[in-house]
């Protein structure tokens, strides 16, 4: 079953909702001050800067150019100027700009245009939450730098305790996104408990993460599933949701998020090396624990593993 949303009053409440508890924001040991003085630095590493082979050609001298979707906390935002783009994409995107000795500029750009960008020359590289995919592959080259986790998320009270697998959401009334992973894995999942004559799961979907929120609080929803990181970060600015459970984006494969670069260019291979020099010294762990995203760590990173297939 699914379930779109078209109540004018709803949306007016959640209107009034969201304006409410806009003060929370900058709550909860986040910084999302411009001076970003608690961000975590790294020394440049000789090593890595001489396996940049001499055909790369950086946008600009002396700067790694990054392109970067600014959307949800804590993964990008803006912070309390309203110009600075913080969060952990920002934060990580630092750590590569100083292995490499470069300043760093980060260029907003809408998700939707960053595979023109990055074609076209505007910036080196994309670090902007893009998972690995087969068909991406065919035109970039991708350097892991975090797991691609989706999280279930229930109210804070929900006597849900866990949803783990197939027979965990039989019944519930779930919030994910149209045409998304995370959708592909419900209908998947309730497709294996229809064979098995458990109930049909109800999907619900919805325009803003102001109007799914709402539909958690009001009990007319029982659970959202979609990224994890934004929704671990609502979950530690008002505590009104709480996380039952992750599913790996690629569920059953693999498929993390990396940094992404132009196909061929070059420069994958030691932006990996970067990323495992982070990861050796610690820096790393401790860039997405700043952020709260310490279970989004890997262990190491690739360039071009296995991605998601064609769907």
């Amino acid at each position: 079953m699914i379930f779109r949303p078209s109540h004018i009053s709803f949306a007016l409440a959640v209107l009034i909702a969201t304006v409410s508890g806009l003060a929370m924001v900058h709550a909860e040991g986040f910084d999302l001050s411009p001076d970003q003085s608690g961000r975590i630095r790294a020394e440049k590493s000789e090593k890595v800067i001489a396996s940049i082979p001499a055909t790369f050609k950086f946008v600009r001298d002396d700067t790694l150019t990054v392109g970067i979707s600014v959307a949800h906390p804590p993964l990008s935002t803006y912070a309390t100027d309203a110009k600075t783009v913080v969060g952990y994409d920002p934060d990580f995107a630092q750590l590569i700009a100083d292995i490499l000795g470069r300043k760093l500029e980060l260029v907003p750009v809408a998700w939707a245009d960053w595979p023109l960008g990055l074609e076209s020359g505007k910036f080196d590289a994309v670090i902007s939450n893009v998972g690995v995919t087969e068909q991406r592959k065919e035109k970039f080259d991708f350097s892991t730098y975090r797991l691609g986790l989706h999280g279930f998320y229930v109210k804070a009270d929900s006597p849900i305790a866990s949803i783990k697998e197939p027979k965990d959401i039989a019944g519930l009334r779930i919030i994910t996104g149209s045409g998304t992973i995370q959708e592909k894995i419900l209908l998947e999942w309730d497709k294996q408990n229809a064979a098995k004559g458990l109930k049909p799961v109800e999907l619900q979907y919805y325009d803003d993460d102001a109007v799914s929120a709402l539909a958690i609080q009001s009990g007319r929803a029982d659970a959202e599933f979609n990224p994890n990181a934004p929704q671990a970060y609502r979950a530690a600015i008002d505590h009104k949701i709480k996380l039952v459970g992750t599913v790996n984006a690629g569920w059953p494969l693999i498929a993390d998020v990396a940094i992404t670069t132009r196909k061929g260019s070059g420069i994958a291979d030691s932006l990996t090396a970067a990323i495992n020099e982070l990861i050796a010294d610690g820096k790393y762990a401790q860039s997405l624990e700043r952020w709260k995203l310490g279970p989004e760590a890997l262990d190491k990173s690739r360039t071009n593993p296995p991605g998601l297939p064609k769907i």
